[in-house]
């Protein structure tokens, strides 16, 4: 239905944002290089994106105010998307001394400085082929062996088996070429099989991909008397992996509750009982400031979090959170765990009119390691900026990855659309909206109403469509009734006339 190359990689369009081009340029918005980088993929906000990359640069705050729509999300991901993975693995860990006190460790890598270190390590090519394509490493194709990093086979360029999963993103090309090997590898860590040992005794082995380096993938094989001393060390130090290692950069909490924010203690309803409860190390959950530690932290609509921003500006300052039960009628309320790692850039994000309900010391934080940036939601009307909006179109057709490509004619008509919006919405002449999720809807729409014609190209007359039919309901209620206000009055004056209707039906009846 999308038509060839509707999930096309950015080379291979002919039209590069980068060097600039115009729409008469343009035959299909197939013909667009879409960037690699996420923040070049941002429309209209030069200013925003510069302050983007510092803040990539030097880990620093931002808040970005500006009206909903201009791309505040889109740069808080693309911040997200630049940063380094992830290198501190964080365990709470079972105090013997003081239960209801469990330790933090703050591990590299995954692996405590230290720590025991078992099993043998080999390369893929020295276990069993079937675990290899498990692993990630093996190709089905052609049976080469790769990292298990790659998403496709560098021998024949078939793709390698991926979980996937549906949804939207302005960056979905990107994560399923970045994101979704990490997750492979995340998932699929660990193969065990049963083998002959001596005596024809079966034994368990566990193969574990250990790829730290893709030129030289190794693979770390743990043998039974291996899993044993694990299972030693497991049960003299008994821990839980609070913030993994292998996780996203990117922690959105918008409209979260205090336990969601700052985490919380599980409730034990057999009190700690040595052998029916559960240990108190065990019941901890991280909140969103400890998940998005070593990433970005982003809440939209930033004022809705009220009181909780004072606890948020004391995890910015501290750049660590204790984690406690938030329910004094709890048995997790006695339990606290100090010291638990929260180092994150902070993203939030608010309308104009809202400045003002943020509190006064955590704007100061933010001034003072990180920077406010007010975003535009217009541009000028020039023909390099017209050429924008075919770029932002095509962002928008692989990003949805359901809908066909755009014709010029088709991306001319969106643009007078925008336009008109910023005349009609912004008072802004001879300029170009940048209320940009308003005109992705319109996109869309014009591409759903291609498929369902069976159409290969999303042509002019599917985008007049959607634009005529793309408007609020207050603009198609004034359309039916002439007014807002005629509307009301009308349906007061309906709903009226059924109540004298049913009341002379009731009289009629019982008399």
């Amino acid at each position: 239905m999308c038509g060839e190359g509707c999930l096309t990689s950015s080379s291979a369009g002919v039209l590069d944002p980068a060097i600039g081009f115009y729409l008469d340029e343009l035959e299909t918005t197939r013909d667009i290089a879409i960037p690699d980088n996420p923040l070049d993929r941002v429309i209209g906000q030069e200013h925003a994106v510069k302050m983007a990359r510092l803040a990539v640069r030097q880990r620093r705050h931002l808040l970005l105010v500006g009206h909903p729509g201009v791309g505040k999300s889109m740069i808080a991901k693309a911040i997200a998307f630049l940063l380094p993975p992830p290198r501190e693995e964080v365990w709470v860990v079972h105090n013997p001394k003081n239960p209801e006190r469990p330790l933090v460790e703050v591990v590299k890598g995954g692996v405590k400085r230290g720590e025991t270190h078992v099993g043998e390590m080999v390369t893929p090519r020295e276990i069993p082929f079937d675990v290899a394509v498990k692993l990630g490493y093996g190709c089905r194709v052609c049976g080469g062996l790769s990292s298990a990093t790659l998403p496709v086979c560098p021998y024949c360029g078939e793709r390698k088996s991926v979980e996937e999963g549906g949804f939207s993103s302005p960056f979905r090309d990107l994560y399923e070429k970045l994101v979704f090997p990490v997750e492979q590898k995340r998932f699929r860590r660990a193969v065990p099989q049963t083998i002959k040992g001596e005596g024809g005794k079966e034994e368990v082995i566990v193969y574990e991909a250990v790829d730290h380096n893709p030129e030289s993938p190794s693979v770390r094989v743990l043998r039974q008397n291996d899993l044993e001393v694990l299972g030693e060390v497991e049960r003299s130090r008994p821990r839980k992996v609070l913030v993994p290692l292998n996780r996203k950069t990117f922690v959105q909490a918008t409209g979260a509750s205090e336990t969601e924010l700052l985490g919380d203690v599980l409730h034990d309803p057999y009190g700690n009982h040595p052998e029916l409860g559960t240990p108190p190390y065990k019941r901890v959950v991280a909140g969103a400031i400890h998940e998005a530690h070593e990433g970005v932290l982003y809440i939209d609509e930033l004022p809705h979090l009220g009181r909780l921003q004072s606890f948020l500006l004391t995890a910015m300052q501290d750049k660590k959170f204790p984690i406690t039960g938030r329910n004094p009628q709890s048995s997790g309320s006695n339990v606290r765990v100090d010291g638990v790692p929260c180092d994150f850039i902070f993203i939030g994000a608010c309308n104009i009119q809202d400045l003002p309900s943020i509190l006064s010391p955590l704007r100061s934080r933010i001034q003072g390691n990180g920077y406010e940036v007010l975003l535009r939601s217009t541009m000028p009307d020039t023909p390099e900026n017209r050429a924008k909006i075919a770029q932002f179109v095509a962002q928008e057709i692989v990003s949805d990855g359901r809908i066909p490509h755009a014709t010029r004619e088709a991306v001319e008509e969106l643009v007078r659309e925008a336009v008109r919006r910023a005349e009609v919405i912004d008072g802004e002449k001879n300029a170009i909206t940048l209320r940009l999720r308003d005109l992705g809807g319109v996109v869309r729409v014009a591409g759903d109403l291609a498929v369902e014609e069976g159409s290969s190209l999303i042509e002019r007359r599917h985008m007049l469509h959607a634009i005529r039919i793309c408007v609020p309901v207050e603009e198609q209620v004034k359309r039916k009734f002439g007014s807002f206000e005629r509307a009301v009055e009308k349906e007061v004056s309906h709903y009226r006339a059924k109540q004298m209707l049913a009341n002379l039906d009731g009289l009629a009846r019982y008399g």
